[in-house]
């Protein structure tokens, strides 16, 4: 994603302190460092390992990126109960490809584990449901998300899909960083991510569909080069979505970064909040709209 807004964090509605303009803006090499680093790694366990080893990997970055989102949601005041709670229900939900539970008996369990663990929470009952909502929506927003790269993985050719969802939704934040690092001068959201540009975005949306169109002729002939159009075009939405609406998470309760675990990028939340919503959008594309499915 690109870089985060700088807020006040000494209130409950952080506002804006400094809005850098573009000619401002520095590439930060440590983003390159870090990418370097983790790309080849992750490439290996998509292409080449079975695809319980994505599994772990997914329930790795979505644990990491789901206690981020707590920390700064629940704060001060955190509920360890509802935390773990959520904690492991997300756990199974990215594990459901693998595991004998239908999508409804999840649901289920997941239902009776977060409201047994509201109840057995100390304090007043309405911060208690309210704590209970921002679980329900980790588990949602992160172990669900995630999830459809699961379910992708097992489509027939699978592999090659998620390498696709990699490939688009790192074209389109790369294109949108660096384009609206050197030409970005009209905000995009300045209310929400006031270095988000208009210009960035037509970056990434370019570099995203040239990205899309080389992968299909490629490595994905399964895909036309109209789904490669239209697949550019959605992803690059859907990841901006991701970005923006992460960023309106963070703005809200005043910090800049959902953590700093990878050097140039902030948090796992920050790295993967634009694959929160390009992974669901594309598997849903494809089982929906090209009809694949995982074979019996």
């Amino acid at each position: 994603m690109g870089p985060s807004s700088t807020t006040d964090t000494t209130t409950d509605s952080p506002t804006l302190v400094t809005t850098p303009s573009a000619g401002t803006r520095r590439f930060d090499l440590r983003r390159v460092y870090t990418a370097a680093l983790l790309i080849p790694g992750v490439y290996i366990i998509i292409r080449y390992l079975p695809p319980w080893c994505l599994t772990l990997l997914l329930m790795a970055g979505g644990f990491l990126a789901l206690m981020e989102l707590y920390r700064i949601s629940f704060q001060s005041r955190p509920n360890r109960l509802l935390i773990g709670a959520g904690l492991a229900v997300s756990t199974l939900v990215l594990a459901r490809q693998h595991l004998p539970l239908s999508l409804t008996e999840l649901l289920a369990v997941a239902t009776l584990a977060l409201t047994a663990a509201m109840l057995l929470s100390p304090g007043p009952f309405e911060r208690r449901l309210k704590d209970l909502a921002i679980t329900a929506f980790g588990v949602l927003y992160v172990g669900f998300m995630l999830s459809t790269v699961v379910s992708t993985r097992a489509l027939p050719a699978g592999e090659w899909f998620v390498l696709f969802i990699a490939i688009i939704t790192w074209a389109a934040d790369t294109g949108a960083y660096y384009a609206g690092t050197l030409w970005g001068k009209h905000l995009l959201a300045p209310s929400v991510s006031p270095k988000k540009t208009i210009e960035g975005v037509g970056g990434g949306l370019a570099l995203a569909v040239g990205a899309a169109l080389l992968a299909c002729a490629w490595f994905v002939p399964q895909l036309s080069l109209f789904d490669a159009l239209i697949l550019g075009l959605l992803l690059t939405v859907a990841g901006l979505l991701g970005d923006l609406w992460e960023s309106a998470i963070k703005r809200r309760v005043g910090v800049k970064d959902s953590g700093s675990i990878l050097p140039g990028h902030g948090g796992m939340l920050d790295r993967l909040d634009s694959l929160l919503f390009t992974a669901p959008t594309f598997y849903y594309y494809v089982t929906y709209v090209r009809g694949l499915s995982p074979p019996l």
